[in-house]
């Protein structure tokens, strides 16, 4: 039999969590802000309004000038926004280790809420995944995708084929049992090896087994530039399958890529709005920058030369004939990234003098061409890249559009450990800092719907994205002249700054600017509304 006060007690969180007040806005609420400059997600500007918590949830708001509680923050001058989501996110392998998990990068530009597993990478295991990342505990929160990728390679390998029948059926299977582990879609990586082998009609039906768990489809399209098919008919693709499948489809990190499809944001934007008026549901995301981040064999290397993995490739080197084939390809390649000077080389573990100097550098000082330079690197490893390739222009015009959200395509990395992108640090700031405020391209009640609500509202995160009664109290009190991003593509391990508290779950992650490394997020489940099925270590 229940205590009464433990029925009181109940009920009272039930009320809670259905967002309405069950008392009156005299009585004490665990944090009150007050006098803030609410943007409260939906893209309307900004207007005062106090805000009351209780546990995890907003309680009420409004003017409550007779309202108490045990912590009142004064947020005048300050506006106060839902939490950052960052829709393409590949934090997953730094938060499942310890000195990295209270994800200070992240809160330090406002994110509350990261999704991992994008480009159809990551583990297929997502319960062993959300018990990875749950081991230390986490700063932020986390919503998965199914990864379409090493789905693929699971079954079929590094081979350039078709599934047959059974084959497609395991990973089907595979993306229903993801589903079911609570995730929120299925991403897919088809410029990458070995997805960039499936045929358009294989990604439909993966699709639909998302689809019938009201999943979201996201890809890094099959070419973000004309290494295949085109920008314009990749774009298509995920329209296709959005369609076919009947579900949401995001084009990731969306971009024109290299000069030979710069200016071609208007034709994109335009196909895009064609679709969606036709009744498809399609969206963008994007991360502020006019570099993108990869690794030298994808860039520059042709898909088949990577075909059945590794050894293979090293293999196929062995032969003249394909050597002189691959140096062929690769000379094109680079020209649609913009020549050797375009791209800085990074992580180069087999000859760190390399490190963080251009391809054309390090071509002159092997005494080589830029692609047997190239070669020379892939050979004893992976490197990775920053590539200057993409317009200001084009960045602007994805930029603007309604239907475009804020993501990172950033990791989490120890600072100081290598050179990466500044992404990684700066994304959400250099949006509001840069494009809203220097800029003046973006209206702020605008840019805070990118990163809030329709980032949530798209990938079926509920209860965030929005400041409501009701809500999950992720949220940030920033300072508008302070916001700013410090990261730079030489010297990348510097935090945002201008984000004076940020609130996880109700928790206080960043406190008058001060990290907390308190640990109160939570590997979400899509569509459950609690989302109390998993919780951080305090």
């Amino acid at each position: 039999m229940f205590h009464t006060s433990r029925l009181i007690l109940l009920l009272l969180f039930a009320v809670c969590t259905l967002g309405v007040d069950p008392v009156d806005s005299s009585d004490d609420y665990d944090l009150l802000i007050r006098n803030a400059r609410v943007l409260d997600g939906t893209g309307n500007p900004w207007y005062y309004a106090d805000i009351a918590i209780r546990a995890d949830r907003i309680v009420a708001m409004g003017s409550m000038p007779d309202a108490t509680a045990l912590r009142t923050i004064d947020a005048a001058g300050l506006y106060l926004s839902p939490g950052f989501v960052d829709v393409h996110s590949h934090a997953a392998t730094g938060l499942v280790d310890r000195e990295l998990s209270s994800a200070i990068p992240l809160l330090a530009q406002g994110i509350t809420t990261v999704v991992v597993n994008p480009d159809g990478g990551g583990p297929i295991d997502l319960y062993q995944q959300r018990e990875q990342l749950l081991e230390f505990g986490l700063g932020v929160n986390v919503a998965q995708f199914v990864p379409f990728g090493s789905i693929r390679q699971f079954v079929l390998g590094m081979d350039d084929r078709a599934p047959d029948p059974s084959e497609l059926e395991q990973m089907k299977e595979r993306v229903r049992n993801g589903m079911e582990a609570g995730a929120i879609g299925l991403s897919s990586g088809l410029f990458y090896a070995p997805a960039s082998y499936a045929r358009t009609e294989e990604v439909v039906e993966l699709a639909k087994a998302a689809a019938k768990y009201n999943g979201v489809y996201q890809s890094h399209i099959r070419d973000e530039s004309d290494y295949t098919v085109g920008l314009q008919q990749a774009v298509e693709e995920v329209i296709h399958i959005s369609r076919e499948a009947g579900l949401p489809g995001v084009v990731t990190h969306i971009k024109a890529l290299g000069p030979n499809v710069w200016g071609e944001a208007e034709t994109i934007v335009r196909d895009i709005e064609e679709a969606r008026n036709d009744g498809v549901e399609v969206y963008a995301d994007q991360y502020p920058y006019n570099a993108s981040s990869t690794s030298l064999s994808a860039a520059l290397l042709p898909r088949w030369a990577s075909e059945g993995g590794r050894e293979r490739f090293l293999g196929r080197l062995e032969n003249p004939d394909l050597l002189d084939r691959i140096l062929r390809e690769m000379e094109v390649n680079l020209a649609r990234r913009g020549g050797p000077g375009r791209i800085s080389v990074r992580r180069v573990e087999s000859h760190p003098q390399f490190n963080d100097r251009t391809l054309l550098e390090i071509a002159n000082e092997m005494n080589l061409p830029a692609v047997e330079a190239a070669l020379r690197l892939l050979r004893e490893g992976s490197p990775g890249i920053v590539s200057f390739n993409m317009t200001e222009e084009d960045v602007l015009k994805f930029m603007q559009q309604e239907w475009t959200m804020t993501s990172s395509d950033g990791g989490l990395v120890a600072m100081g450990d290598g050179t990466p992108h500044p992404r990684n640090y700066g994304s959400f700031a250099r949006k509001i800092a840069l494009y809203v405020q220097e800029k003046d391209q973006l209206t702020l009640s605008a840019a805070i719907r990118s990163m809030t609500s329709l980032s949530a509202s798209v990938h079926n995160i509920p209860d965030r994205g929005l400041i409501r009664p009701g809500m999950i109290a992720d949220l940030v009190l920033f300072d508008l002249q302070e916001v700013a991003d410090h990261a730079t593509y030489t010297a990348p391990h510097q935090l945002s700054t201008g984000f004076h508290y940020v609130l996880v779950n109700g928790e206080f992650a960043v406190d008058q600017g001060i990290f907390t490394e308190t640990l109160s997020g939570r590997v979400l489940h899509r569509n459950d509304s609690s989302n109390f099925i998993e919780m951080g270590h305090q």
